[in-house]
């Protein structure tokens, strides 16, 4: 997974860049093609605020979070908020793609009549 890091608004750290690619490195197994992230991170007043937008073959996620305790924080929960994202669009299109197969079976197999 490719991950640009946008700051607005604050110093970059490398210490907050690693925490995004701890937890954002993890989210590249969920994925079959190779996913496109940028994440930007901005403070306004006392609020740490953390933006991602997400890209990979077919799906597209943009997530927002806020924290007024840190960054880490906001990183935290945008990293959970994603993953939530990803799995929902994943059991959708499993179902999707499975469909009712069990129940057509059983619709074409006539009944023996003794």
């Amino acid at each position: 997974m490719h991950i640009s890091i946008t700051f607005k608004r604050m110093e970059s750290s490398d210490h907050v860049k690693a925490h995004v690619h701890e937890k954002f490195d993890r989210l590249d197994k969920m994925f079959d093609s190779p996913a496109e992230a940028e994440l930007v991170l901005s403070m306004e007043k006392l609020r740490n605020i953390a933006e991602m937008r997400l890209s990979s073959d077919k799906i597209r996620i943009h997530a927002r979070e806020e924290s007024e305790k840190n960054m880490y924080a906001a990183i935290d929960s945008l990293s959970d908020k994603v993953k939530m994202q990803v799995k929902k669009y994943k059991d959708k299109q499993s179902r999707h793609l499975a469909g009712d197969k069990q129940s057509i079976k059983t619709e074409m197999v006539e009944p023996d009549i003794a």
